[in-house]
């Protein structure tokens, strides 16, 4: 019998198994998972670099110049973005998803179907129209990497910002909804307008409550603001009665050289040129409203609801919001931006103010409302379009005020810019002679020669806002049938205007299919002293006669003021936005005291 020779040794990556596998094999393993991941995520991370991305020339030519020096590129605190950032999510799971579906732009690449600026032009919208949807889908996932609704704070917002900020977390919209264009050539103009409404509309899911944080910062700047107001108020006021009172001393100095140049036969009235308007209101004891007139240009009531031309038209339409909820503590740059020439005014005038600061006093008696308005003068400057500089060389100024009636399209919410149409005189689609003379019938029942004077869209059949397939804007020869104006003078469904001339002559009449002067009861003065205008006007509380609106104790009236300053005429006045009337409450913005 022979000994057996011994059993030789495994190896050992093959002696020890962990779950029924070596454990050298699940090294190994390991190892080379390692090895995978990590250069699958390098591999993976460098295509998320600018480097990377602006490595093609159709994105370094095209987009990425656009993206050059805008915010976020460079900025105060010198945290940019670069393209990842806004086009590639974060978390793991959707950025594969988007790495797949970014494969698809490989085949475009290779096929150069955004290889020319001309090509990358004609595709420009569908691509921004596709990000734009994504970034919607996910509540604008990607921007709230960076930006938070919980982490703003309205005291370093301008108005308005703040405004649309707090009605975004309480309806549900979201950051791409407004802000597109930010770091690229701003195209949304170029998209379809039902793309647009569906696109913009709020979304419930993506409503969230208020942050206590920004309710208190919110209530923070709206106090400074407050009293910064306050006491800008009390200079104003303090200035105005220095110059008032050095007027009275003139009158009266004049009053006393009058009468004794005539030996005593002159009389205060006419030496004080019909002041006597509202001469029983003790204007001292009126408290005064400072309103802000500004320069609208050409921003019609087509303009203001579209939502290619004014981001806020959605807000205005859909939401209810009144112009004055976006834009009124901004008036000053408003005004001043469009009077300097642009898009809203392609004929500027040079040294024309962006802005009119005016205060009214308002009173009644029982019997009649008294309004009395004062601002400073400008002096001239010529209108280089006009022979002789001035559009109405009769009237150095003119004051309107309008009082809206009921059923009119956004009344209460755009006051007197219901009768501002994009029809109207020196307004873009404002008919030649030739062509309303091409209308007679139209022509003969607006009495209109060269232009179309302003009316409210429900005396016309039809108003095209859009400007779709090439349509002008506005319905100047789309106008009701006779007995349907009748029904809304009749209704209430008109604006009541009232006017004031720089010799205190005064007009009373309505807006419905055109303007309409009638023999409304009206009395007023207008004068200029010390450099200031002061324009007083009187008309009854409910007269009853046909355009005029009734005014009553408990309702709340929406109005709106327009001042045409050196020689202007048509839209190259000065306007307020919708401001609220009320007698004998001050919760209105002009409350109308007994006297």
């Amino acid at each position: 019998m022979t000994q057996s020779e011994p059993e030789k040794k495994k190896p050992i990556w093959r002696r020890y198994f962990l779950w029924g596998m070596p454990v050298a094999g699940i090294a190994a393993a390991f190892v080379a998972g390692i090895i995978f991941w990590g250069g699958f995520n390098t591999a993976m991370e460098a295509t998320n670099t600018e480097k990377f991305c602006v490595s093609c020339h159709e994105m370094r030519d095209y987009i990425y110049t656009e993206y050059k020096g805008t915010i976020h590129d460079v900025n105060r605190s010198g945290v940019g973005a670069v393209c990842s950032d806004c086009h590639v999510p974060k978390d793991w799971t959707h950025k594969i998803i988007r790495k797949i579906k970014a494969s698809r732009e490989l085949y475009g690449k290779m096929v150069g179907s955004i290889s020319t600026p001309e090509k990358f032009e004609a595709k420009r919208i569908h691509l921004a129209m596709n990000e734009w949807q994504r970034m919607k889908k996910t509540d604008s996932r990607e921007c709230r990497n960076c930006h938070d609704f919980e982490s703003m704070m309205p005291e370093f917002q301008k108005p308005r910002a703040r405004q649309q900020h707090l009605n975004a977390m309480e309806v549900g919209q979201t950051c791409i909804d407004c802000h597109k264009g930010i770091a690229h050539s701003n195209i949304r103009d170029r998209a379809p307008e039902d793309f647009l409404e569906e696109l913009e509309a709020p979304n419930p899911a993506f409503a969230r409550p208020i942050p206590p944080e920004y309710l208190a910062s919110l209530e923070r700047i709206e106090a400074k603001e407050a009293a910064e107001a306050e006491a800008e108020k009390a200079a104003r006021k303090a200035q105005q009665e220095a110059v008032q009172a050095q007027i009275a001393a003139a009158v009266d100095t004049a009053l006393a050289e009058e009468r004794a140049k005539a030996d005593g036969t002159a009389t205060d009235a006419a030496a004080s040129g019909g002041s006597d308007v509202g001469g029983n209101i003790d204007w001292n004891a009126v408290a005064g409203t400072d309103l802000k007139l500004f320069y609208p240009g050409q921003a019609s009531f087509e303009w203001v609801q579209n939502g290619k031309t004014h981001g806020g038209a959605r807000p205005l339409t859909k939401g209810g919001d009144q112009c004055s909820t976006c834009h009124a503590k901004e008036l000053d740059a408003i005004g001043n931006k469009i009077v300097a020439g642009g898009d809203l005014e392609p004929t500027p005038i040079p040294g024309k103010r962006g802005v009119i600061d005016a205060t009214v006093q308002a009173a009644h008696d029982d019997e009649n409302l008294y309004i009395r308005l004062q601002w400073a003068d400008a002096g001239h400057n010529p209108a280089p379009f006009v022979d002789g500089g001035k559009m109405d060389p009769d009237n150095p100024i003119k004051v309107a005020m309008m009082i809206t009636g009921t059923g009119i399209e956004l009344g209460e919410q755009v006051g007197c810019w219901a009768s501002c149409h994009a029809d109207n005189t020196y307004m873009p689609f404002a008919p030649d002679a030739e062509t309303i003379a091409a209308n007679p019938d139209v022509a003969a029942r607006l009495t209109a020669k060269d232009t179309v004077t302003k009316y409210i869209s429900e005396s016309r059949a039809e108003v095209e806002v859009k400007g779709r397939r090439g349509k002008p804007l506005g319905g100047w020869d789309k106008l009701q049938a006779e007995e349907q104006i009748a029904q809304y003078l009749q209704d209430g469904t008109f604006l009541d205007l009232m006017r004031v001339y720089a010799d205190g002559s005064a007009t009373n009449g309505y807006l419905l299919e055109q303007r309409v002067v009638n023999d409304g009861e009206i009395s007023a003065s207008a004068s200029l002293s010390g450099g200031m205008w002061t324009v007083v006007f009187s008309r009854p509380l409910n007269s009853g006669a046909p355009g005029d609106v009734p005014l009553e104790p408990g309702k709340t009236y929406t109005v709106g003021f327009a001042i045409h300053d050196d020689h202007s005429a048509a839209r190259f006045h000065h306007v307020t936005l919708n401001t609220s009337l009320a007698l004998d409450d001050d919760s209105a913005d002009i409350n109308v005291v007994k006297q």
